[in-house]
């Protein structure tokens, strides 16, 4: 699997699951839970958005195959990198825990 945040048009099979997602956004935050970040959200493929009850947020770990990558150019590896690593700075910050004052 490619490493890092997967770019917005990609096509996924999550596993356990039965229908394809596509990548409609990156670093997301649920609305139930505004400490937890997600990977991604997605919409039903080939559908596409069809209203926020019909999206669903998942992270690297929970893809089983990669159908399609989406598109990529200059624009998107730059954003990839600041991405990655604000991802990777949010989830150490949460390992961590609070900090007492």
């Amino acid at each position: 699997m490619l490493e890092g945040l997967l770019p917005v048009g990609t096509v996924a099979l999550l596993k356990n699951s039965t229908k394809k997602v596509m990548i409609i956004g990156v670093c997301q935050l649920a609305a139930s839970d505004p400490s937890k970040v997600w990977d991604y959200v997605g919409c039903p493929f080939p559908e596409g958005f069809l209203g926020p009850d019909k999206t669903y947020l998942f992270n690297n770990e929970q893809i089983e195959r990669i159908f399609a990558v989406g598109y990529q150019d200059e624009e998107q590896f730059a954003f990839k990198v600041k991405a990655d690593a604000a991802l990777a700075d949010i989830r150490s910050r949460q390992e961590e825990g609070p900090k007492e004052p």
